[in-house]
């Protein structure tokens, strides 16, 4: 994967879009002191490289009574190839998994999954491993208090 080249302008244009993606071409235009055409043209730059890969509205999950989010760790006794690419599949089709990573260290994987409440979660869990072969170990943790979440990147 090649590293987009950007500059300090880029920078000031990506972090004004992570606070707010509403923000027209001559707003940050005015923001970065360029004129709307120059602005527009790196805004597509940044689009077309994929570094700005799209825009989305932040919906606050206790308006939606999503209040639980439960960190579960995998540990599997399958490391193929086909395994790995079933079970991504799958995850992939869970609307509970907000993340997903494959892990180094003591677990295979781990999701965040976001849900109502404890029994909706069962629900999930039960899913999970009913529809999922081979996994050794499920371990869930349920966060208490989220101290900091943002989408933006430290750019």
């Amino acid at each position: 994967m090649q590293e987009t080249k950007i500059d300090k302008t880029d920078r000031v244009i990506l972090h004004a879009l992570q606070e707010n993606g509403e923000l027209s071409i001559q707003e940050l235009a005015d923001l970065v002191n360029l004129s709307s055409t120059p602005c527009w043209r790196r805004v597509q730059k940044l689009q077309d490289s994929g570094v700005i890969r799209k825009h989305v509205a932040l919906l606050d999950a206790s308006k939606l009574n999503l209040n639980v989010s439960v960190f579960v760790h995998i540990k599997t006794r399958n490391h193929s190839a086909a395994w790995y690419t079933q079970f991504a599949e799958r995850v992939a089709n869970y609307p509970e998994v907000a993340e997903f990573y494959r892990m180094s260290g003591e677990y295979d994987y781990l999701m965040r999954v976001v849900v109502a409440d404890i029994a909706a979660f069962d629900r999930f869990y039960k899913r999970l491993v009913e529809e999922t072969p081979d996994l050794s170990d499920v371990t869930s943790s349920f966060a208490m208090e989220q101290i900091k979440y943002t989408t933006a990147l430290p750019v």
